[in-house]
This record gives C-alpha cells, sequence and structure tokens, in this order.
C-alpha cells in the first residue's frame, strides 16, 4: 500500500507520519494488494471556538473497485488519527464482507472494477456559481453497489449509471437514514 501523508495549514511532524504508516500498514491486511494510493490529509483548524475539534484527518483510498473516504477530528491530533484509522478499518471490514456475502449470493457477479471518482460536497453561495467541475469515468453498476459506494465516500448522494434499467441515476441519504433513488426515464 502507497501511503500519501501531508498537512493542510499544518506541519505533519515525523512521529504523526510514523504513526499514520504504521495504523494504515495495520489496515492493509485485510485487503492484500488490492488498496490503491492512500491519501491522508492532516489539518488543523486555528478558530479557537473549534479548539474540541481542532485536528481533523481525513483518509481516501481506492479498495477493490470502491473509493473509501473517512474523517475524524479531535483536540488532539494523535486522537484524530487514531479514530480516523479505526474508521477506515471498520469500514474496510464492512466493504469486504459485502464483497463476499455478494460473491456467495451469485446474484451480481458484474462489481465496478475501476475507481470512479469521488464527489465533493460544496456549501453554495446565495448567488449560485460553479466552482468546481469535477469528470469521472462512470462504470454501470446496481442500485445495490451504488448504495456502498455511498456508503463507503460517507456522500450524502451518489450519481451512477444504472446496470439494471441503462439509465442514469441518483442515490441520496434521506433525512429519516434511509436511501432514495432518482431514475431517469
Amino acid at each position: 500500500m502507497e501511503i500519501k501523508v501531508h498537512g493542510n495549514h499544518t506541519q505533519v511532524t515525523d512521529d504523526i507520519r510514523d504513526l499514520v504508516l504504521q495504523k494504515l500498514g495495520h489496515a492493509e491486511r485485510l485487503f492484500e494488494g488490492k488498496v490503491g494510493l492512500t491519501d491522508v490529509e492532516l489539518s488543523e483548524e486555528s478558530n479557537p471556538r473549534m479548539a474540541a475539534d481542532k485536528f481533523r484527518v481525513e483518509i481516501t483510498a481506492p479498495v477493490a473497485g470502491n473509493i473509501v473516504r473517512v474523517q475524524a477530528a479531535s483536540h488532539d491530533q494523535h486522537v484524530a488519527v487514531d479514530t480516523a484509522v479505526e474508521k477506515f478499518e471498520r469500514k474496510l471490514r464492512r466493504l469486504k464482507e459485502r464483497i463476499i456475502d455478494r460473491s456467495r449470493s451469485g446474484a451480481n457477479k458484474r462489481l465496478n472494477q475501476t475507481p470512479g471518482g469521488a464527489e465533493t460536497e460544496e456549501e453554495t453561495p446565495e448567488m449560485a456559481s460553479i466552482v468546481r467541475s469535477k469528470q469521472f469515468t462512470m462504470k454501470p453498476m446496481s442500485p445495490e453497489e451504488a448504495a456502498l459506494q455511498l456508503e463507503m465516500l460517507d456522500h450524502s448522494f451518489f450519481f451512477f449509471l444504472n446496470a439494471v434499467t441503462d439509465s442514469h441515476a441518483v442515490l441520496y441519504r434521506r433525512r429519516d437514514g434511509q436511501l432514495g433513488l432518482i431514475e431517469s426515464v
């Protein structure tokens, strides 16, 4: 597993870098050889009102054709790293269990093999303007696979090409915690 550790508004010390490399090395054992370039971003909030969540850690990695993204924040940088790595391992375990369950059931063998792109959520100002544009390869997938991607990315929506209906669709998280599906006709 190749790991890229960098800081945003903070310097990454060798102590923290070694901690991240060591802990993520343990996480790799779940998907031996199937974890791509893992991006670890450490940031520090300078706002005194955010003292409880001063340090933030975000981990993003393509794993077995899926993109897994987690983030954690804490008052201490070591605690933030520990929490983020624990969340990352938990998501990797869940992903592996779902892949194994899917292969055992034999229901849908067509997995999305190439990592797509991670969408980003951005707050829109009153006068909406396009501030960022992103393109990614869209592979056909079932709504179940899209739900897995939505969970792995930890976003509120996921745009995909439905392999069942051959139409574009959006899977989104509802306020009640359930999932909604919007399809084009």
